[in-house]
């Protein structure tokens, strides 16, 4: 690869970076450009997954305030993402390439329609309710089994497995959507983590490919989580669904 090949996929990460710690697409905009280059595609998926991982390092570090608030639901999300992920990652390397193309497209536009109309339904839900509500900070069954098959995807491809975990969380807590946000950044980390240790053990990996965008992720994703920090949540949920869409449409 040449100089300007180098700096591209330095920029990938940098901008992936910053969207795993916002919006949750980084693959969206990463692993396009790595198929550009001429990489092959599952080595390509591979080399991304292994180079976000300290985009989602710096961005878990800069949410560590919002993770403190909630320690038992960080360590959960933790559990069943990695969990999940094991499972992606092994559908990945068994199964032939594209066979989720027809549904993930759909699936990210549905958990867009989740996440824009989250505050709607949730109070909709407590309206329903003839009990006082309590908020919830305890992660459902249901919530967990959500999460890991989120973790699943994550492990398997990942585009849109932000948005898809900003719907799960939203829905099944009741949480300041800046926590939200920092635990999705935590789930991507942790989802990217196990499959990445998977894939160095059996799978083909671009170490040069996956060594630069990690420089440009590490810094994007710690950048990437002040700033979703300071967003307004309106903003922020129309710029995660706007995201989601962008993803849906592309992959379709």
């Amino acid at each position: 690869m040449t100089g300007l090949e180098h700096l591209a996929i330095i920029g990938a990460g940098l901008g992936a970076g910053l969207l795993t710690s916002t919006v949750g697409v980084a693959s969206l905009l990463s692993f396009p450009v790595l198929i550009a280059l001429g990489i092959p595609p599952v080595v390509a998926n591979v080399s991304n997954t292994l180079g976000l991982i300290p985009g989602g390092l710096g961005g878990s570090l800069g949410y560590r305030r919002e993770l403190r608030e909630q320690p038992r639901v960080s360590r959960l999300v933790v559990a069943t993402c990695a969990i999940g992920a094991v499972g992606g990652a092994v559908l990945l390397l068994a199964l032939p390439a594209g066979v989720f193309e027809a549904i993930v497209p759909w699936l990210i536009l549905f958990t867009c329609l989740l996440v824009g109309a989250q505050p709607w339904i949730s109070r909709w839900l407590r309206s329903r309710s003839t009990e006082e509500h309590q908020p919830r900070t305890v992660m459902s069954p249901a919530t967990l089994v959500f999460a890991a098959l989120t973790g699943v995807y994550g492990g398997y491809f990942g585009a849109g497995a932000g948005v898809m975990m900003m719907a799960v969380l939203s829905l099944g807590l009741d949480l300041d959507l800046r926590v939200v946000n920092a635990l999705k950044t935590l789930a991507l980390l942790a989802g990217n983590l196990v499959a990445g240790l998977i894939f160095v053990l059996v799978a083909d990996i671009n170490y040069t490919v996956a060594g630069l965008l990690a420089i440009g992720s590490i810094i994007g994703g710690y950048t990437g989580s002040h700033l979703g920090r300071l967003l307004p949540p309106a903003l922020l949920r129309t710029l995660i669904v706007l995201a989601g869409l962008t993803a849906a449409v592309t992959m379709l």
